[in-house]
């Protein structure tokens, strides 16, 4: 289900875009700089916007800005040869504190109890675990799962945009009271997925290297 593997079909209106930012001499580590200012903006906003449609067209603003600049720093990084391992890693910093200030503006706001945002933000914090910590530990990284993170960016502009039109309550929540609902419980479930594809990439190097050993010592 992730956006991610989408981007190609997006990238004839993102790469102009990347070539433009990189005339203006933004470097891709500074547009992930950018994006967090965008996400602590977001989350400022989703704090304060519970009673106020103002702050929420706000907050929907600076999420959109926050995911465009997100994708947009890979493609600079890509495109223009700017690739480094301090920027893959300040980017990936810089995506957890995003993903932080963005869903607990949204919960500590009021949407939804505070326990529900607990379980959301430790579900997405260790959804991203899983996907670097297959590198880490030999595997391939990986991103799959029902919940990405350009999937969890464009539920919460789609709803926020719907809550700005609609602020009545369904079972007493507002609408992005539910998508933080739906992020804690598909996060979870993205983790558990991420930790079998893992496991399973593991075990299966485990038996090749061990049926390589055996040929060898034939």
């Amino acid at each position: 289900m992730t956006l991610n593997n989408y981007r190609p079909y997006v990238s004839f209106i993102l790469e102009p875009c990347a070539s433009a930012l990189v005339r203006t001499g933004l470097t891709p580590n500074r547009v992930s700089v950018l994006s967090l200012v965008f996400a602590i903006l977001a989350g400022v906003s989703y704090y304060y916007s519970y009673d106020n449609r103002v702050y929420l067209v706000a907050a929907l603003v600076f999420v959109v800005l926050n995911s465009f600049t997100d994708a947009v720093d890979g493609i600079m990084a890509r495109l223009f040869n700017m690739q480094s391992d301090r920027g893959d890693f300040l980017d990936h910093v810089i995506d957890r504190y995003a993903d932080t200030f963005i869903i607990c503006g949204i919960f500590f706001a009021g949407y939804v109890h505070w326990m529900v945002g607990v379980a959301a933000i430790t579900g997405v914090l260790i959804t991203s675990y899983m996907g670097t910590q297959a590198q880490a530990v030999g595997g391939t990284r990986h991103y799959g799962g029902i919940m990405g993170r350009a999937d969890r960016l464009a539920l919460i502009i789609m709803v926020s945009a719907a809550n700005i039109i609609y602020t009545g309550q369904i079972y007493s929540m507002q609408l992005l009271g539910w998508i933080i609902v739906v992020i804690a419980l598909t996060s979870h479930f993205t983790a558990l997925q991420r930790f079998l594809h893992t496991w399973g990439e593991i075990e299966g190097k485990k038996t090749i290297k061990g049926n390589r050993e055996s040929e060898s010592d034939k």
